[in-house]
């Protein structure tokens, strides 16, 4: 039996949607990360319960924190991104969490830039709390260790290829590294937005909405980029269309970045047919009713839509492109070093 809703909320399903393509279902990912990270933070006395916990979110992350702190008797401040909505901002005031929402901007970089020296600013005021940086300590792995173990139980084969939102690098880096530690061969497949920096493509502008959370405009120092086989980049319609499917076609309802991990899961199935793919959505499609969900009319066929193949990213075009990365390293600009 669960001692707290943070570990049932934490653990993922995996649906099987046919033969060859798998769901790892989370109602809220990164529970699982904040939940081990705080645990380990405890047991090696660099936090104490009833301390404050600091980090930056566009949201998953927020919620998960703000479980962990409530599981383990902690203090939590979130410094939020513009598209944290009206829902979460009520569960984080009655869960006891700070909340600080930068003011609304549709610029993904001066949005996260604003965050981060909000961070400082705090830290300096504050020198007592313990900045958690999901985006840099790889502490924030340790909790998919389980799940890649639960992975290779229920597929059975080393045959097998995930695909997910980069983001912070830790889900997708995260499970690769643990599934590839008894299978060499499990490739990994990510998913990015047009304008993050972490793959190149920061010089590319979708003109929709930003699909929050699996892209950057600065440096990541948790996402291992030689852990990656292939990238695609998929802009908001196709995300859109994806995600319709999902919940058309499988009865599925996620968030947008599933939408795009699907619609990239699909495809690399098809050109695989040997390999099992696994895809992660990351989340419930609750907050993306409006945006996308209400849109449902304009989502294409997803037999219309397949990626423009590229060899460098000055090629990348909406509204999908993919690129075998081949566990290359980082590019130049996203060179990974974590902040003071």
């Amino acid at each position: 039996m669960d001692q707290h809703i943070a570990e049932s909320i934490g653990r993922p399903d995996l649906i099987r949607l046919d033969d060859r393509l798998i769901c790892l279902r989370f109602e809220t990912m990164k529970v699982v990360s904040a939940l081990a990270a705080v645990r380990q933070l405890l047991d090696s006395g660099t936090v104490r319960r009833g301390d404050t916990l600091l980090d930056s979110s566009s949201g998953i992350y927020a919620y998960a924190l703000a479980l962990a702190c409530h599981r383990y008797g902690m203090r939590c401040h979130i410094v939020g991104s513009t598209t944290v909505d009206h829902t979460l901002r009520t569960q984080l005031a009655v869960l006891g969490a700070t909340l600080e929402q930068m003011e609304p901007c549709s610029d993904l970089k001066l949005d996260q830039k604003r965050r981060v020296e909000r961070i400082h600013e705090i830290l300096a005021e504050h020198p007592d709390y313990h900045w958690m940086r999901q985006y840099h300590d790889d502490i924030h792995y340790l909790g998919y260790r389980a799940i890649a173990r639960r992975i290779r139980e229920a597929t059975g084969t080393a045959d097998l290829t995930v695909v997910g939102g980069v983001g912070s690098g830790a889900s997708t880096g995260a499970l690769a590294r643990y599934l590839q530690e008894d299978s060499p061969g499990v490739e990994l497949v990510g998913v990015q937005p047009y304008g993050s920096i972490t793959f190149g493509s920061e010089h590319v502008v979708d003109p929709e909405i930003i699909i929050a959370g699996i892209g950057s405009s600065i440096p990541f120092a948790n996402v291992s980029h030689e852990l990656y086989d292939t990238v695609h980049w998929v802009a908001f319609d196709a995300a859109l269309a994806g995600s319709v499917d999902l919940l058309r076609r499988h009865a599925v309802f996620a968030g947008l970045s599933t939408g795009a991990g699907y619609l990239v899961a699909r495809w690399e199935r098809d050109q695989s047919p040997r390999r099992t793919v696994v895809f992660i959505a990351a989340d419930t499609g609750h907050r993306y009713v409006d945006t996308v969900y209400a849109r449902h009319r304009e989502a294409v066929p997803l037999t219309d839509l397949a990626p423009r193949p590229v060899t460098t990213q000055s090629e990348l075009a909406l509204p999908w492109s993919r690129m075998q990365w081949n566990r290359s390293p980082d590019p130049a600009p996203a060179v990974t070093h974590p902040p003071a």
